[in-house]
């Protein structure tokens, strides 16, 4: 059976405990002591008083070993709030409302001992701490190997002039790291940009002090040649998808814009002929037929071997008929369809009033034995007399053919 894993497990709580103890016994026994601080030169250093208890009558300072009169610094008195300056005074030195001693702008022949006197109600504690001053390093310096470079075609490399370990790099104010296209040596002191932007122009390295505050190098500037990125084309009046419309006479202004470093040359051609002047702009006060056709600003980078142009043509307006889609009515045709659609509908009313009328006045009877009134309902005597003539017309012939046969 193994045993060796529990037991080693014990003692590990033990120790704990033991630890634990030994702290409490410490926190609980108050006595003060003075936390060791090494600082540097021309900055705030800080010796910090521990245990002190609540009824603290007044802390007070000394340099050295000994908490005498002759080497007193500063003392303070919490019930009355009050400061009181000694012989060591040197008019950097101030004590906290905790009892805590701070030295502004320190020196190096500030390091030594230093001794503080806590008076309690009960008694009188005292305690020594250990302040060391060491002296500030310059600041980091730095080069390059370059000073200009056109972007995209070149690398940079800085160089950290420092004795420090713990360096960091800042390109253009921007912390930067050893990653694609940023390599910086093991030691820190060598960083390497592939790619150069436009926008990496300064150069600085920094170091870590042993209070934690960086010491920056100064900047190196680097200047980075780009462009053309791109070429705009302003006119009066605008252009339309290449087209400038213009009029015989009328004054035109054309102005080639270009983001370029540095500045770069500027050169039209109208027509395939290239023009006398190199300006970012031409203007044609009173336009002709010579000067219509199609211009082009060309725009070049000698530095960096860039060259882009923006072409527009001018031609006169072309002046397209309007065409009406759909379907359009003139005002008089208008009032005359109103008119005759209203005679129209009087006509037609008419009309059928005229017909239902005729129709209920004129109605004949089922057995054909003659018409009704439309007022009556009875039979009309003179019709009856013309319905009697037609029936003797009809029958006379047939019986004058009777006779014949007889005879």
């Amino acid at each position: 059976m193994d045993l060796s894993r529990p037991r080693c497990r014990l003692w590990r709580e033990v120790l704990l405990v033991a630890s634990l103890l030994t702290y409490g016994i410490l926190q609980t026994s108050s006595q003060i002591c003075v936390i060791p601080f090494t600082g540097l030169e021309r900055y705030k250093s800080f010796l910090e008083l521990k245990n002190a208890s609540k009824d603290v009558q007044e802390y007070s300072w000394h340099r050295g070993v000994n908490d005498t009169e002759e080497n007193m610094i500063v003392s303070y008195k919490p019930p009355s709030n009050s400061w009181k300056s000694g012989p060591m005074f040197r008019g950097r030195e101030n004590v906290t409302e905790e009892g805590h001693l701070i030295i502004r702008k320190s020196m190096l022949n500030d390091t030594g001992n230093y001794t503080v006197r806590v008076d309690v109600i009960n008694g009188t504690q005292r305690a020594t701490g250990w302040l060391e001053i060491q002296e500030l390093e310059s600041n980091p310096g730095i080069s390059i190997n370059t000073s200009f470079v056109v972007e995209y075609m070149g690398a940079v490399a800085a160089f950290c002039h420092t004795n420090a370990t713990n360096i960091k790099w800042y390109v253009s104010d921007i912390p930067v790291f050893s990653n694609d296209p940023v390599i910086i040596s093991p030691d820190g002191k060598t960083l390497i940009l592939y790619q150069v932007t436009r926008y990496d122009t300064k150069f600085q390295c920094a170091m870590e002090n042993i209070l934690g505050f960086l010491q920056r190098s100064e900047n190196t500037a680097l200047t980075v040649a780009y462009g053309p990125d791109n070429v705009l084309l302003w006119s009066d009046p605008d252009y339309f998808d290449g087209i400038l419309a213009a009029e015989i006479g009328s004054k035109v202004e054309m102005k080639c814009f270009s983001t370029s470093f540095p500045e770069p040359k500027y050169r039209w051609i109208h027509n395939s002929s290239f023009l006398s002047f190199s300006e970012a702009n031409i203007t044609l006060p009173s336009l002709t037929w010579e000067q219509m056709g199609r211009y082009r600003c060309i725009v070049e980078n000698p530095v960096t071997q860039l060259t882009m142009y923006r072409e527009v043509q001018i031609q006169k307006p072309q002046h397209i008929p309007v065409v009406r889609r759909g379907f359009y009515i003139s005002g008089s045709l208008v009032v005359f369809l109103i008119v005759m659609t209203v005679l129209g509908g009087v006509y037609v009313c008419g009309m059928l009033a005229y017909t239902l009328t005729s129709y209920f006045s004129t109605r004949t009877r089922p057995d054909g034995q003659g018409v009704y009134s439309a007022h009556s309902g009875r039979r009309d005597p003179m019709k009856m007399k013309v319905e009697s003539c037609s029936v003797s017309a009809q029958k006379s012939p047939n019986a004058h053919s009777s006779q014949q046969v007889q005879m």
